[in-house]
């Protein structure tokens, strides 16, 4: 009977799984709830722990068929968020291998298709990993909006509301940022737009939300928002350069992931040409898989040994 091994990749609003056979290939991928311990209660993560596992264990004619597991999810340098999807997972009556780990890391392996090379996220957060082929790794950013994130969807967002008031007030020229704004939130004031970014139901994603209109206003030549995209590409070069000292990576592929990098042209034609500037022989991709591909390829290495 043919065994199997399965990626799971834990999203903050839903979870991806891809079940493939001993050598790689996909045979089924589906998606399920969040089990994301900072947004879902225990009850919730469960049930859907529950649903993943009868899915799994359809898909391989029985769950002791799927010999090995990983799983990659955010919080997990909290030793207690192990512990508890551990349970969860042994709850379901999987009896196989199963390795637990940052979904920075299986993000990595499935863009990069391969177990080293350098990874750089740019989406409601942003954050930088790579690891080399002597086993070294490294990450720079990803430690939430308050702090850093710098050249994230949130931090761009931010820049427009920012943006606004400053027109507003005559610290920047008049921009078309104002009236993009204003009417994808449908306000009118600037008085409504502080409402809007102190309300304690506007959340980082609300913020983030307002990163197309950077787009539209660059494609417009407006000064203001060009200057946003290059302060943003600058803030992601930041994350890669100690990243690429510390783990000597000057060549290879940077692989490129996240709905900034991939949607706001203006920011990812600037960070490529800066890249190209610092490291020449260093070439952006787009991310060949997702990460519950890349936590199928760490499941397979342990399957096979490899640390």
């Amino acid at each position: 009977m043919m065994s199997y091994v399965a990626g799971i990749d834990g999203g903050g609003t839903k979870t991806l799984v891809t079940v493939a056979d001993e050598q790689g290939s996909a045979v089924h991928t589906f998606t399920s709830g969040a089990i994301n311990y900072n947004g879902q209660d225990e009850a919730s993560i469960r049930r859907t722990f529950q649903e993943i596992f009868a899915t799994i264990a359809k898909i391989c004619s029985g769950l002791d068929h799927c010999v090995q597991i990983c799983i990659g999810a955010a919080g997990v340098s909290n030793p207690t968020v192990i512990t508890r999807l551990d349970a969860n997972v042994r709850e379901c009556g999987f009896q196989g291998g199963l390795l637990i780990t940052g979904d920075h890391e299986t993000a990595l392996y499935g863009a990069q298709d391969n177990l080293h090379g350098i990874i750089l996220i740019a989406g409601t957060g942003s954050i930088c990993y790579g690891k080399n082929e002597y086993g070294l790794a490294h990450r720079t950013g990803g430690f939430g909006h308050l702090i850093d994130d710098e050249g994230s969807g949130y931090s761009i967002g931010r820049e427009l509301l920012s943006a606004v008031i400053k027109a507003y007030d005559g610290r920047l020229p008049q921009t078309e940022i104002t009236r993009m704004v204003y009417e994808q939130l449908h306000m009118e004031t600037v008085q409504q737009i502080v409402g809007f970014v102190y309300d304690k139901n506007t959340n980082k994603k609300d913020i983030a939300a307002l990163t197309p209109i950077l787009t539209d206003a660059c494609a417009l030549g407006d000064k203001v928002a060009l200057s946003i995209a290059r302060k943003s590409a600058c803030s992601l070069l930041e994350l890669v350069v100690p990243l690429v000292e510390k783990l000597s990576l000057q060549e290879g592929t940077l692989a490129m992931a996240g709905s900034v990098l991939l949607k706001v042209t203006f920011v990812q034609t600037a960070f490529v040409e800066l890249l190209k500037q610092h490291y020449p022989n260093l070439h952006c991709i787009i991310a060949k898989k997702d990460a519950s591909y890349g936590a199928v390829i760490m499941a397979l290495a342990r399957l096979n040994g490899i640390n």
